[in-house]
């Protein structure tokens, strides 16, 4: 009975992309694994980007980085 956790920061996945992701995951575990899709469980968590970090900072603090530099680079051009 394969559970299979899927975790993404919470910024607009929307109800199709998931449904994709659970027919994929899932498609995916049938096809390597020989496993029954009915007894294979996804689960899609959707985290705030407060709560992820990467490289030392949370995705929020990236994101604003993100955009500051956007802004920073559409003013030169």
């Amino acid at each position: 009975m394969p559970y299979i956790h899927i975790q993404v920061t919470r910024e607009g996945v929307s109800p199709a992309q998931k449904a994709e992701l659970i027919t994929g995951a899932t498609d995916l575990v049938v096809r390597v694994l020989d496993k029954d899709p009915a007894t294979t469980f996804v689960v899609i968590e959707e985290v705030d980007t407060d709560n992820w970090g990467v490289a030392g900072q949370s995705v929020t603090a990236l994101r604003r980085q993100q955009i500051a530099a956007s802004a920073v680079s559409t003013s030169k051009a």
